[in-house]
């Protein structure tokens, strides 16, 4: 038995949970830090490097004493973080500036600009990650980076992942040729996989601009899965977080890849990590393109499995914009949404506020709301958001399950889920499968297993799941709510492609359609025949 740290960096806030390798966790605890945001340039977000490794020390001191655990019997330590989330450093492994975190989106233009060569030149890559490469990824940040910052490009050495800085800096690592990089970061977001010979050719990269001349070469280091050593505990880190110095830190990977695993995530599952966003992780054998799918890269989430990761760009964040704009919170809005009946709000809502991610990859594409009349509510709105987050989560796993992906199982992870049961029934519902939920906070654990592969007391993931993450809570579908959110959900994919792509989709029934279904009337005779044609055609 052994007792090993967790780490997750997630958007606001540092959570360190230790655990026994053989009972689970142990404790939590949490340090915040500041989100640069600013109204004059809302697609900013920006984070401290200091800040982070400040709250670190705070997060770890705090949950050790809380614990009330030997420090020294910590034997290893591992991180995750948010992703795509950029700092470039220079060759001393210093930053140059703070992170372009995951949801800063200034990069639009240079993802557009890359997108398109690479269909040019033909780049396989770009069809591994679903034909568009996005705003919210690495070389765009970089290059955005690179073009607003004319008076540090001498100074460049190289631009890391979070996570993989946080396990250079723990590691003493000071100098960028002895990076180790995470194959799930840069196979996600930076378009490397060894079917390629690891990143984009630098020809690409020149051609998307010469300020790129170089760059792959200064993007180097060891690639490494996070079953896979990138080195020891730093003597001044070990000092700083009262840990022993030489304790193994595996190579990191992005906190929804780990929050899957430590949701107890197997061959066949599907993980929605339910947070600001829907981080969508599943593992498969094999390797498959997936059209609008924009990463699959084999040994990300599990070192000996494909991963697949989707998404929605908002979902928590969604929520609340809904409740601000009403004047409240989510929490006390959604107080009496148990009496609303399933899919008669008489509302359709399409959860694009922040582009769609998945699976039609588009930032410019914004949230609809169809249905109002005039004694329409925040609170059905909410409802219908819950509703309109489940439709186009459903609308992922149907893209999944057509090429390949099994989704046998279906897990609501994150940290919603874990305190709204009614999402998680709407899910189920809209879905038509199972719905399981952690029995517990699942996030950070994923890092604990990962630490305890470290530090060798489990020789599989398999084995840490089954010694350390928490049961399951279900949600059966209420056969009552199918017929409605089977003929919604066709209405749903209706519009969501129609707005989405330049297919040839007629509108004029839907808005009638919602009102018939939340009056409780039939439409199936007259759907049935037109919706059937024009999703045939979608």
């Amino acid at each position: 038995m052994s007792i090993v740290a967790g780490v997750d960096f997630g958007t606001l806030s540092v959570r360190v949970t230790l655990a026994d390798s053989k009972k689970g966790s142990l404790g939590t605890c949490v340090a915040e830090y500041p989100l640069e945001r600013r109204r004059s340039d809302p697609d900013l977000a920006t984070q401290s490097h200091v800040d982070h490794m400040e709250a670190l020390v705070l997060a770890m001191h705090r949950v050790i004493d809380e614990c009330g655990v030997d420090s020294k019997e910590i034997r290893a330590i591992a991180v995750d973080t948010t992703g795509s989330s950029v700092l470039p450093v220079d060759k001393n492994m210093q930053p140059l500036g703070d992170y372009y975190l995951w949801c800063d989106h200034r990069a639009k233009a240079e993802a557009e600009e890359i997108t398109a060569m690479a269909h040019d030149m033909h780049i396989e890559a770009i069809e591994w990650c679903g034909g568009t490469y996005s705003h919210e990824w690495g070389f765009a940040k970089l290059l955005h980076w690179m073009r607003h910052n004319p008076d540090q490009r001498e100074r460049f050495g190289t631009a890391v992942e979070h996570c993989d800085m946080a396990a250079a800096v723990l590691t003493g690592v000071t100098d960028t040729a002895r990076m180790v990089r995470s194959v799930c970061a840069m196979g996600h977001k930076w378009m490397w996989n060894p079917k390629w010979g690891g990143l984009p050719s630098q020809a690409f990269l020149s051609r998307v601009d010469p300020l790129f001349d170089g760059v792959r070469e200064k993007i180097g280091g060891t690639y490494q899965t996070s079953a896979s050593i990138a080195g020891g505990l730093s003597t001044y880190w070990g000092e700083r977080l009262g840990l022993t110095s030489g304790i193994p830190v595996p190579t990191g990977a992005f906190d929804a890849h780990w929050d899957a695993i430590g949701a107890g995530c197997r061959l066949g599952d599907v993980v929605n990590v339910i947070g600001t966003s829907t981080c969508i992780i599943a593992v498969s054998e094999r390797v498959k393109l997936i059209p609008g799918v924009c990463g699959v890269v084999p040994g990300s989430a599990h070192p000996d499995l494909v991963g697949v990761e989707a998404g929605l760009s908002a979902t928590g964040d969604l929520f609340d914009a809904i409740a601000r704009r009403a004047g409240t919170t989510v929490s006390r809005l959604a107080e009496g949404l148990e009496s609303i009946e399933g899919g008669k709000t008489g509302l359709m809502r399409l959860p694009w506020d922040n582009g769609d991610r998945t699976v039609l990859v588009r930032s410019d594409l914004g949230g609809m709301t169809l249905g109002w009349h005039l004694g329409h509510t925040a609170q059905d709105e909410l409802y219908a958001a819950i509703e309109g987050t489940a439709f186009h989560t459903r609308v992922v796993l149907e893209r999944m399950e057509q090429h390949g992906v099994p989704v046998n199982r279906v897990i609501n992870g994150g940290g919603i889920p874990q305190r709204n049961d009614i999402l998680n029934q709407i899910y189920a519902n809209v879905i038509g499968k199972p719905i399981l939920v952690p029995d517990g906070i699942p996030t950070g654990l994923g890092s604990g297993i990962f630490a305890a592969l470290a530090a060798k007391d489990h020789g599989s993931i398999e084995s840490a799941q089954a010694a350390m993450c928490v049961g399951y809570r279900k949600f059966e579908p209420d056969p009552s709510t199918r017929g409605r959110y089977e003929t919604l959900y066709q209405l749903f994919k209706q519009v969501y492609m129609g707005f989405g792509t330049s297919s040839l989709a007629d509108f004029s029934q839907v808005l009638g359609d919602i009102k018939r279904i939340a009056a409780g009337e039939s439409i199936r005779s007259e759907f049935g025949h037109r919706a059937a044609r024009k999703v045939a055609l979608l």
